[in-house]
């Protein structure tokens, strides 16, 4: 079993450290037939530069990809984008009509944003960060919340797949991972954080979503390195066809 595509990699159009040719370069180098650049979207914009400029950005590095495809046809170029969930209500920080021009959306729950509006702030921000720590009672209502929010984004927008799946945050697996399989939107397990053990993966493989192994990359030589996601699909026996990414 070997995977054939990176869809889920960062550049220095938001916090990765390789420039696009150098990320290129890399996956061509590890045997990759498939890769995307998936920059965080704009409200990942912190004191650093977490997410792209502005949404618009995305399609700026649409263009130079398609320009770099011509340098390099022996691999298949995809531009995209790793959106950040906003609210309880699913909403994301790309708009619609930047989302129908790029080639990949991923979906992602950060906690290293700027949500636009106080309830979202406190929904998002200080529910997870302080109020799930400190307060155990209140731990059920905020995986609900969380899980809700997921819910609606995958509902609610044509995405590819979700990023890292409950890292930094608890949800319910199985009930995510059930809405995704009717909605034909992939789970990821992602090979660069280790929080998402098999136990993930196998309460998501009860129902019938699919899965796809990335690596998160966050500089060059992070790029198509997909072995952690691998170990585990064969851990648990997972069939190819579950996984929509080898061969």
């Amino acid at each position: 079993m070997k995977c054939f595509g990176d869809y889920h990699t960062h550049s220095e159009y938001s916090h990765g450290r390789g420039n696009l040719r150098k990320n290129i370069e890399i996956a061509i180098s590890k045997g990759l037939k498939e890769y995307a650049i998936t920059d965080h979207g704009p409200l990942a914009w912190n004191f650093i530069r977490l997410g792209v400029k502005d949404a618009q950005e995305l399609i700026e590095i649409k263009k130079k990809i398609s320009l770099l495809q011509k340098e390099y046809p022996e691999i298949k170029l995809y531009a995209g984008v790793e959106a950040n969930i906003m609210n309880r209500d699913g909403g994301i920080d790309v708009p619609r009509n930047i989302l129908v021009e790029l080639d990949v959306v991923a979906v992602g729950f950060h906690l290293l944003i700027y949500p636009t509006d106080f309830r979202s702030v406190k929904d998002i921000i200080v529910d997870n960060r302080i109020i799930y720590k400190c307060f155990p009672s209140k731990r059920d209502n905020i995986r609900k919340r969380n899980t809700e929010a997921l819910i609606k984004a995958v509902q609610k927008y044509n995405i590819d797949f979700i990023t890292h799946p409950g890292y930094g945050i608890d949800i319910d697996t199985y009930e995510l991972a059930a809405v995704c399989a009717e909605e034909n939107t992939c789970l990821e397990i992602n090979a660069r954080h280790g929080e998402l053990t098999e136990g993930f993966v196998r309460a998501a493989s009860e129902t019938d979503v699919r899965f796809i192994i990335n690596s998160d990359a966050h500089s060059p030589e992070q790029v198509g390195e997909l072995e952690e996601g691998l170990k585990i699909v064969k851990k648990l026996g997972l069939s190819k066809d579950r996984i929509v990414n080898v061969q």
